[in-house]
Formats: C-alpha cells, sequence, structure tokens
C-alpha cells in the first residue's frame, strides 16, 4: 500500500477516512442538521410554541404573591415545559404522524420533512397570532397577502412571539388586580392605625398566600392558561 514520503501517513487509510466521512452524503447531512436542531432546540422551544406565554404568566404569580424566589425558577421552568407539552401534544402527534415517521420511511425528501413538520406548527401560530400584530409584521416586510398559508416563516414567527407577550401580559394583569386589592386594604388599615413604619408587604403576604390558596390558585391559573389556547 503506497505511502505519502512527506507525512508517512496511509494514503489509502487517508483515502478511506475521506470516503467515509464525505461519500454518505446524506448521512453526514443529516448529523449536521441533527447537531443544528439540538443546538437550536431551546429558541426552537421558545419561539414556536406556548411557552412564552406560560412561562410569563407564571412569572407574574410569583412576582403578585409578593415572593421572589418561591417558588423556585426551576420549579416554573419544569412546569412551564410540561404545560407546553400538554398544550402542543395534538400539534407534535400530527408532526410525528405527518412527516416524522413518512421520513423514516423513505417517503419524504428532507424538505418536504421540514415543509411537512412546519404544516401543523404554523397552523398553531396562525391561531395564536393576533391580527394587529400579523398585520404590523406583513407592513414591515412590505408582504402584500391575505392568505395566512402563504405568509413566510420571518414574518409569522415575529408576530407570533408578540402576541403571545401581549397574551401573557393581558393574564398577568388581571391576576395582579385581586393581589393589589389586598395590599391596598392592608396599607390603608396600617396608616390608619398608625403603623406607617411597618411594611405593608410584610403583612399583606401572608394573607395573599391563604387566598391562593384557599381559591385553589394554581389550578384556576393553569386552566384559564390551558383554555386560552383553544
Amino acid at each position: 500500500m503506497p505511502i505519502d514520503v512527506e507525512t508517512g501517513a496511509d494514503i489509502g487509510t487517508i483515502n478511506d477516512i475521506v470516503r467515509t466521512l464525505f461519500g454518505e452524503s446524506a448521512q453526514t447531512v443529516d448529523i449536521v442538521i441533527l447537531l443544528t436542531i439540538l443546538t437550536l432546540l431551546p429558541s426552537i422551544l421558545m419561539m414556536l410554541t406556548g411557552f412564552t406565554r406560560i412561562i410569563i404568566v407564571l412569572s407574574f404569580i410569583r412576582q403578585a404573591l409578593g415572593m421572589q424566589q418561591t417558588p423556585p425558577n426551576q420549579v416554573l421552568i419544569g412546569l412551564a415545559l410540561f404545560l407546553t407539552f400538554f398544550v402542543m401534544q395534538p400539534v407534535f402527534s400530527r408532526v410525528y404522524d405527518e412527516a416524522y415517521i413518512p421520513f423514516t420511511e423513505g417517503q419524504l425528501t428532507q424538505e418536504e420533512f421540514i415543509e411537512g413538520a412546519m404544516g401543523p406548527i404554523r397552523l398553531f401560530m396562525t391561531e395564536q397570532v393576533h391580527k394587529s400584530d400579523m398585520d404590523f409584521f406583513t407592513k414591515m416586510a412590505n408582504e402584500q397577502s391575505d392568505d395566512l398559508e402563504s405568509i413566510p416563516n420571518s414574518v409569522l414567527i415575529p408576530a407570533f412571539i408578540t402576541s403571545e407577550i401581549k397574551q401573557a401580559m393581558f393574564i398577568g394583569f388581571i391576576i395582579y388586580l385581586p393581589f393589589i386589592v389586598i395590599d391596598m386594604i392592608v396599607a390603608s388599615t396600617l396608616m390608619s392605625m398608625g403603623m406607617m413604619m411597618l411594611p405593608p408587604a410584610m403583612i399583606s403576604l401572608p394573607f395573599k398566600v391563604l387566598l391562593f390558596v384557599l381559591v385553589d390558585g394554581w389550578q384556576l391559573i393553569i386552566g384559564s392558561l390551558v383554555q386560552s389556547f383553544y
């Protein structure tokens, strides 16, 4: 077998390695795509699902209660992830049945697989996006199309994220209202008693937690969140 004089390397072995790495182009592309998807998975999860709305609302609950570290961030993120999977389960099932299985069976190319996987996700986003946000980004991108199916992802995704943030803040505002009432009542009571040096938040916190537990606040909030997607 020939030897490279300068490097002493086995030329046949080098050719085998090159053939192994680049000869199977389809497998190489598959690996690159898989690594890219895994790298962008957190961003995809936040951009294309209901995770953004859920985590913002859960953060509003913690702020409204006046507890900065309870529940901790790990608990809120874990709960938001499982709620996201619960809400997105029909969408993920359609992606699996309509795109992944045909792709693994060789019925779809990579381009057709990506297009087929984006179909159910685009349908979910178009059902949640606000018309005002869609019109704004469509105008910014100079897109003149009234058909949602022809709107590119570069317009649909930012419109969807903006709508999710807007919807989450509206829900958070509603959540804040009863707790603000409790804070006002406690502050007025302390002021009338001449106890102006005592922080109202210290007194109102137990009452807000008690109210939240008595009305089964977590069930109400989670139920409202899930129903907001339908």
